[in-house]
């Protein structure tokens, strides 16, 4: 299995790696370790480059699976045995961060408020979305949540790392937030995402190391999806 340097430190922007498996069909190289995130949660893979010597080859998608994470390359694959530089794109990365942490913060802010579920989301870099259950939704909580939701960032809660077997996390319910559990059956080890006093909950995404700073949220609309079901968009406030 690949080390995933972005599990426990989301700020490592570069990493020195061995590649260890080559699939020249897909053009991807899976690592002994890497800072590159291959996406999942909403969260989308991070971007950046491979260098082998001179030679700078882009990476394009990031996936896992079982054997670890797989980099897809534009150029020629280095050989199994290379030792290769990792470097992501970091302005891309950090606005994932932030907006992913952002996102943390709604679930907590709803689910105070109203006790309801994820039922899907989706992020791009500054801005994203979740679905939630919410049957007694009005259009004048929207202004309350975001108010409520910026007042929870500016008080710099702490973002913090933990992990646990999945036998103690699938024992503790409230780590899932998500209305249907997406954990996949061959992890064996969550990791925690935890907001401290706001929400805590099962995730494998990056965040920022404090609410601060992710800066100001803008909610600008939430929409109906029929049933109760209501689409809530965030973004990063323009000049944060």
């Amino acid at each position: 299995m690949t080390d995933t340097l972005y599990s426990t430190d989301a700020y490592a922007r570069s990493m020195s790696a061995q590649v260890v498996r080559t699939d020249s069909d897909d053009n991807r190289v899976l690592l002994d370790r890497t800072v590159f995130y291959p996406g999942g949660g909403g969260q989308p893979h991070d971007l950046g480059t491979l260098s082998i010597g001179d030679d700078r080859l882009t990476v394009v998608r990031v996936t896992s699976d079982r054997d670890g994470v797989w980099h897809w390359l534009e150029g020629s694959l280095p050989g199994e045995g290379s030792q290769v530089e990792g470097t992501i794109d970091w302005e891309r990365r950090y606005a994932l961060m932030r907006t992913h942490t952002a996102m943390h913060a709604l679930c907590g802010v709803i689910w105070r408020r109203f006790g309801s579920p994820v039922t899907g989301g989706n992020m791009k870099p500054g801005e994203g979305r979740l679905d939630f259950d919410i049957p007694d939704w009005t259009a004048d909580a929207l202004p309350v949540v975001e108010r409520e939701l910026n007042e929870e960032l500016a008080r710099r809660r702490a973002v913090e790392v933990s992990f646990l077997p999945r036998n103690a996390a699938d024992d503790d319910p409230s780590l899932i937030r998500t209305k249907v559990n997406l954990l996949p059956d061959f992890i064996q080890e969550v990791r925690v995402i935890d907001i401290v006093g706001l929400d805590r909950q099962a995730d494998g995404g990056t965040h920022v190391g404090e609410t601060g700073e992710v800066g100001s949220i803008v909610i600008p609309k939430a929409e109906s999806k029929g049933r109760g079901f209501r689409r809530i968009r965030v973004r990063l406030e323009e000049g944060e």
